[in-house]
């Protein structure tokens, strides 16, 4: 007998208890603490144990409790981070998923797998209004962009062959983190990253850009590509993405779109993204915006060869043997993964399930909860809102008691740890004009206007606490 093959009925009972678990864990998901009451003491005392030479069986279950317990509930009121909330049915086709434990590599390997991403993935990029586009799935918006830069990369300056040459990205100072991040990795180098200051709004100047790429040109630098953020981290800001592509047209750059963030909110608000379908490459991840469950990211290119100019490299015994456009195809030619994921079955699942008309509505609700609480800063004079509020990520500070000139970054860290640590709302931190800012970002399913309120008076509560 086999150790690792259990009876029917076991099996039955294991799915049974995890199916039971994940059930309460939803039906509580709204009341839980938005941070758990828990030290990495704790934590470490619970889990840091020895591996056992034999098995628990029913027992191994028991400490599920303890690791639900110290979680950081994504509920309605975790506005931390750009981080979607979990969509439940998203989440059931995860089991499944696994279950199955499809290799999404080529169509001979997974036939419905493969399919289905493809699918997916045409319908993502016609609901953004970028029809046509085709791409993978990823593991995340940093994955995403990394390649993204490296079709950039091969596409200007090929570099897979003889290594990388000198060449210039350009990108606003508000850029995300991933994005220096790769050009490390490509071999570019991040003395070649050009950061261009913003406007006012956090949007990319324009004129700074175009002077940027003119002086590098002149200096006998190759433009590798332009980067455009449809949703910068700290505030949600939207650069000018038609100019961008025109500039990246006139020096012969690759356009690519970081929209991880706020991409998938064209599906609400598409004449907020105008110029969306300008882009070379786009990055964006349904597992924030869409809510799926981790880990869920995009890429979406609109020339598949330059995909297969970046990524194609394949063993003999992994080679396509079929001319078939569809049996014949395979990703691991068109990214950086060979073994994937089936990421698609949620996303496919929830989008049938739901309709797009209910994931737009959904959007719609965080973009009017974020005006909402935008509105409710202002009319605080212990608050101060910081920024604009053009998608769902508010920054604001507490200014103690009116005062307009009051600048206290210790002050409002110290805030925002207590607010965290009290477990009723989660907010993150963005620096705004050198301050130290709270920041609220809202792309959850399940928040209310009542769970809005709380972000006020929970700030306010804990600041007055702070002065005492």
């Amino acid at each position: 007998m086999n150790p690792l093959v259990l009876s029917d009925a076991d099996y039955k009972a294991v799915f049974e208890r995890i199916s039971q678990l994940a059930l309460e864990y939803v039906a509580s998901v709204s009341e839980r603490p938005t941070f758990p009451k828990i030290t990495g003491t704790e934590t470490e005392a619970l889990f840091a144990k020895p591996l056992p030479e034999q098995g628990l069986g029913n027992g191994a279950f028991d400490d599920l409790g303890a690791v639900m317990a110290a979680v950081r509930v994504t509920g309605p009121r975790f506005f931390g981070y750009v981080l979607g909330s979990g969509e439940p049915i998203g989440a059931a086709a995860d089991l499944l998923v696994s279950v199955l434990n499809q290799n999404v590599t080529a169509w001979r390997s997974s036939p419905s797998a493969v399919t289905i991403e493809r699918v997916v993935v045409g319908w993502l990029a016609e609901a953004i209004g970028c029809p046509g586009f085709t791409g993978s799935l990823t593991g995340g918006g940093s994955s995403a962009n990394l390649m993204g830069l490296a079709m950039a990369r091969e596409a200007r300056l090929p570099a897979n062959e003889c290594g990388a040459r000198p060449g210039t990205i350009y990108a606003s100072e508000q850029v995300h983190m991933s994005i220096p991040k790769a050009i490390a990795l490509l071999g570019i180098g991040r003395e070649n990253l050009r950061l261009i200051p913003c406007d006012n709004n956090f949007r990319i100047r324009v004129d700074l850009l175009r002077a940027s790429v003119e002086r590098d040109v002149r200096a006998g630098l190759t433009p590798i590509a332009i980067v455009g953020s449809a949703g910068t981290v700290s505030t949600g800001s939207i650069d000018p993405l038609p100019e961008l592509a025109e500039i990246a047209r006139e020096s012969g750059a690759w356009f690519h779109v970081d929209g991880a963030y706020g991409a998938l909110a064209a599906i609400a608000e598409p004449a907020k993204f105008i110029g969306l379908n300008q882009a070379n490459s786009l990055s964006l991840d349904p597992h924030k915006w869409l809510y799926q469950p981790l880990d869920c990211g995009c890429l979406l290119y609109r020339d598949a060869a330059a995909a297969r100019r970046a990524f194609s490299h394949t063993g003999d015994y992994a080679k396509s043997l079929v001319n078939d456009p569809v049996e014949g195809f395979v990703f691991f030619e068109e990214t950086i993964e060979l073994s994937r994921r089936f990421r698609a079955l949620k996303l496919w699942l929830s989008l049938r399930y739901h309709g797009l008309a209910n994931f737009r509505e959904a959007i719609r609700s965080d973009l009017a909860h974020a005006q909402l609480l935008a509105g409710l800063l202002t009319k605080q004079p212990e608050l101060e809102l910081l920024a604009p509020v053009p998608l769902s990520a508010v920054c604001f500070r507490y200014r103690s008691r009116g005062d307009a000139d009051f600048n206290n970054d210790s002050l409002n860290q110290e805030i925002l740890q207590r607010v965290v640590r009290r477990g009723k709302v989660f907010l993150s931190n963005a620096t705004i004009h050198g301050r130290f800012a709270l920041r609220a970002c809202i792309v959850n399913h399940r928040t209310t206007p009542d769970d809005i309120e709380q972000v006020v008076s929970e700030v306010l509560a804990v600041g007055r606490e702070c002065l005492k």
